[in-house]
């Protein structure tokens, strides 16, 4: 008998002194990367709709989630050293906003499950074996961008009827620059349409490709050139195409929400949305490998009157009835 109560007694004394061991077990609260080639103050519009959908899956910044904002500021030699970080800290997910950051992420890791939210070619290059089947550490949205270039190219013939000349404003060092020119020229072919190339690999070219354009006589500009490159000048790069009086169509809405004349793309913020869920699902165990890279299945063509105004542009009743937004 006694030797059945000192068995309960020293059962119990163990039971009580291993609750407290177990309460103080930390949570582990998952750690995400966000890598940017922007400066941060330059495309907030594109963390927000991220932070907003994973607030609707239940996870708060700070709380039971930690993103670590990284971002190049337009310098591509920075982003090794930002990668290296994110690793050392083992963050759970890396989320990459361009086809660059994701092309340097995937040179810093194999392990750490990376997402994409805008990439125009990721089988092309290389980033994953299929859209269907993954098979890597590599996931997330495409953007499909390559194939719309040309239809930018047609808006701006809607609107400037007698366009003959349009400047190209490209960053040749962008991996979706080669792909999206290609579709340009045959868009151009189709038209009739000369193209000015003009590479904008810096911020401070911005102003000599506005310059040359002038010089050559185009009646209009297509904006191609990379996030990092533009966002740091957006303001500058609209007063100049006001000044230069040129019809500048861009790829996203943010540039006309800031004052530019038109843009028509992927709905970025939708696409920004969705790689929330992604995050959730690798949170939960899901593998990249596993999880099909998705399309866009948003497309909106915002137009600014205002602007339009400024440079003497009447934008045609069958084009302002397409657009998802007109700014006034």
């Amino acid at each position: 008998m006694n030797e059945k109560i000192f068995a309960l007694a020293l059962g119990t004394i163990l039971l009580v002194l291993s609750l407290p061991a177990e309460a103080q077990q930390p949570v582990k609260v998952p750690r995400i990367g966000w890598l940017t080639g922007s400066p941060l103050s330059g495309n907030p519009e594109r963390r927000e709709p991220f932070r907003q959908r994973l607030r609707e899956l239940g996870y708060v910044e700070g709380k039971n989630i930690v993103i670590e904002w990284r971002a190049a500021d337009g310098k591509r030699d920075r982003y090794p050293a930002l990668l290296a970080e994110l690793v050392r800290l083992k963050v759970d997910v890396i989320v990459c906003d361009s086809a660059g950051s994701t092309r340097h992420a995937k040179e810093a890791t194999s392990t750490i499950p990376i997402v994409m939210t805008n990439d125009g070619d990721p089988v092309g290059q290389g980033f994953v074996a299929s859209l269907a089947r993954p098979g890597g550490n590599i996931t997330g949205l495409s953007t499909l961008s390559p194939e719309i270039s040309g239809k930018r190219l047609e808006l701006l013939k809607e609107i400037v009827p007698r366009l003959s000349r349009v400047a190209v404003f490209g960053t040749s060092t962008s991996p979706d620059n080669a792909p999206s020119l290609r579709e340009v020229e045959l868009a151009a072919g189709a038209f009739g349409v000369k193209l000015q190339y003009l590479d904008v690999l810096r911020p401070k070219d911005v102003e000599t490709a506005f310059r040359e354009a002038s010089k050559g006589r185009a009646d209009a500009v297509l904006m191609m050139a990379s996030g990092p490159v533009l966002n740091p000048r957006r303001k500058e790069i609209l007063e100049l195409a006001v000044k230069s009086r040129l019809p500048v169509i861009y790829t996203g809405r943010a540039s006309v929400e800031a004052g530019g004349l038109m843009a028509y793309g992927v709905n970025q913020n939708d696409l920004d949305r969705r790689a929330a869920t992604y995050v959730d699902k690798i949170l939960r165990g899901a593998k990249p490998a596993d999880l099909p890279v998705e399309q866009p299945t948003k497309f909106e063509l915002v137009i600014n009157l205002k602007t339009a105004k400024q440079i003497g542009l009447t934008i045609p009743p069958n084009v302002l009835v397409r657009a998802d937004r007109v700014i006034k």
